[in-house]
């Protein structure tokens, strides 16, 4: 009896060695750690198919129809057209903070975009509430960014600040 205990406290001690660890080492480099706390670098134009957009001036009228009107259906539940956050952020101004390509990407490819784009994720922590997919079409997308023009005119007096955002 007293052998088999001499055993196992034997085993018990080659099995603590053996698994022991996990935390820090010193074999880390400090580079290592320096790339790990670089959060990643945003790319203003989002990530998704949408790469560049041709804006008009003067505003597209039968965009903006339309693009009320996917407003009204989809996101006016969430969203609304002043700076007043609901669910999500308002719109009031949103085309002065992001470039348009931003814009439609979010509302085309929002699974993505709040899984991999910084701002998306900084918006999502300050909401809390993760934006649906709705589904919406790239040609839907870019009437909502015109309808979103026409309202910054509207609201804040001016649009289009961030489409040549760096």
């Amino acid at each position: 009896m007293k052998q088999l205990l001499i055993a196992l406290g034997g085993l018990s001690f080659v099995f603590l060695i053996s698994c022991g660890g996990g935390g820090e080492t010193a074999s880390q480099s400090p580079a290592a750690t320096a790339q790990e706390a670089e959060p990643p670098k945003a790319d203003p134009k989002g990530i998704g198919e949408v790469k560049e957009v041709n804006l008009t001036d003067p505003l597209e009228e039968s965009m903006i129809t339309t693009g009320k009107a996917i407003y009204e259906m989809k996101c006016s539940a969430c969203h609304k057209l002043t700076d007043q956050r609901v669910v999500g952020p308002g719109w009031a101004g949103v085309t002065n903070k992001r470039r348009p390509e931003w814009i439609m990407n979010m509302i085309t490819n929002v699974d993505v975009m709040l899984a991999e784009d910084p701002q998306a994720q900084k918006l999502l922590e300050e909401c809390l509430t993760r934006m649906p997919n709705q589904g919406v079409s790239i040609g839907d997308a870019r009437a909502l960014l015109e309808f979103m023009r026409k309202n910054d005119v509207e609201t804040v007096g001016e649009k289009d600040q961030a489409a040549n955002q760096i």
